[in-house]
């Protein structure tokens, strides 16, 4: 398919010729770091990005505040010969910080991945002589609160994702992979009743609110030894009482639970409560145990999407680590992964230039770098590759479309297996 070549030419030609806006792009997002669900100066500086009539080829339709506040989307479609469906190709873009340190998960350099590699895409499409065997649609969206909360998974709920046939995205790391497991997760905030009173004069009169959140966090502490190795706990206490001579009335911890499926997560959940209704036994207080609003779901893999966006990025240049490494490594998790079990998607990670760690001071400071800049231009124009291929490859969409159905029956009959 030489003319598919010269199509992937094009597209990384165009992410070169704005590799100026993008860059900025990502620098005004990362200069000013906003946290989940607050993305108002990210949400509109990428809404005047995708407006701004400086941009190469025709308009795109920009619809800001896209189903929640600071989530936007931007389209642009070609002209079909025939049929009424256009194959609808999606790249996302977040661009939410941390509490604290900024921009140490590179989110800035997520927004700015997703938008060259949609310009990419467009302007190959756009350098056609002729219209395109099939339709295309490309759909920038703004998922906001990947951090906290889970925006994509509003989105979802929402129908953002309806109709759509292949979702991108891009996640900077400290190396490059296709895909990486990142684990289903669930939040869960505890609340310990108890009755204050004075610590020195009639300690017995009171409810020991602390105590229970002590025994929940050692609790949990000894659950470990019987822990899966793929599992993870980890929390705080967000509030311990107020002075030491008042009994604590009150406590409240924080947890986060993962596993890498939604099956195995249940199981945790159920023992992680448990450990947590004990202490309020032992102590007399009473509990409160109220999960987060949105668990997020393990990201389910696609061979085909992988396989191909590898063979493109290796062109690049990229060195991908090995399947060993992706087998034995644990990573965080994502509400992309809720986007997998809806539609097709790709989630790769690239290497930014440096060995920092992501929510480290460090990564902050390397995901606002010049150096970062080359990195994820290049994962930007694998992506717009790999989306020419889906576009021009009908049994690759087909095998695309097959890897999805099977890995999420697989998946799904897991968590809900047939009596």
């Amino acid at each position: 398919l030489p003319a598919l070549e010269t199509l992937k030419q094009r597209a990384c030609e165009s992410v070169e010729l704005n590799a100026a806006r993008l860059g900025a792009l990502s620098r005004d997002i990362w200069s000013r770091p906003e946290l989940a669900y607050e993305e108002q100066q990210a949400h509109d500086t990428m809404t005047r990005f995708f407006s701004s009539g400086e941009l190469p080829g025709a308009a795109w339709a920009v619809q800001p505040r896209y189903k929640l506040g600071t989530a936007f989307r931007a389209e642009w479609g070609t002209a079909a010969p025939q049929g009424p469906h256009p194959l609808r190709i999606a790249f996302l873009c977040e661009y939410d910080a941390l509490p604290g340190i900024g921009h140490a998960c590179g989110h800035n350099l997520i927004a700015e991945v997703g938008a060259a590699a949609a310009l990419g895409l467009k302007a190959a499409l756009e350098s056609l002589p002729q219209p395109a065997p099939v339709a295309v649609q490309i759909t920038v969206l703004g998922t906001p609160a990947e951090e906290q909360g889970g925006g994509k998974i509003d989105l979802i709920n929402a129908g953002a994702f309806d109709g759509l046939d292949v979702v991108f995205m891009a996640h900077p790391s400290q190396e490059d992979a296709a895909y990486l497991p990142d684990v289903a997760e669930h939040d869960v905030t505890v609340k310990y009743y108890g009755k204050a009173s004075h610590a020195a004069a009639y300690p017995w009169e009171g409810v020991n609110a602390l105590d229970a959140a002590v025994l929940a966090y050692n609790n949990l502490s000894v659950l470990r030894q019987q822990m899966k190795p793929t599992w993870r706990v980890h929390g705080v206490i967000r509030n311990g009482g107020v002075k030491p001579n008042i009994i604590p009335s009150y406590t409240e911890l924080e947890f986060y639970l993962r596993a890498p499926s939604m099956k195995d997560l249940s199981v945790l959940t159920e023992k992680v409560e448990n450990c947590f209704k004990s202490a309020a036994l032992a102590t007399g207080c009473k509990v409160e145990i109220k999960g987060g609003e949105n668990d997020y779901y393990n990201v389910l893999p696609n061979k085909s999407l992988q396989k191909v966006y590898k063979e493109n990025g290796k062109k690049l240049g990229i060195e991908f680590i090995s399947e060993d490494s992706i087998l034995n490594g644990l990573s965080g998790s994502t509400d992309f992964g809720n986007v997998t079990f809806v539609v097709p998607g790709l989630h790769p990670y690239f290497y930014i230039g440096s060995d920092a760690l992501n929510h480290t001071e460090q990564y902050t400071e390397a995901a606002g770098s010049q150096n970062a800049q080359f990195y994820a231009l290049r994962t930007a124009k694998a992506l717009a590759m790999t989306a020419l291929d889906v576009i021009f490859k009908p049994s690759l969409l087909e095998e695309v479309r097959e890897d999805f159905r099977q890995v999420k029956l697989k998946e799904e009959g897991q968590i809900n297996p047939v009596e």
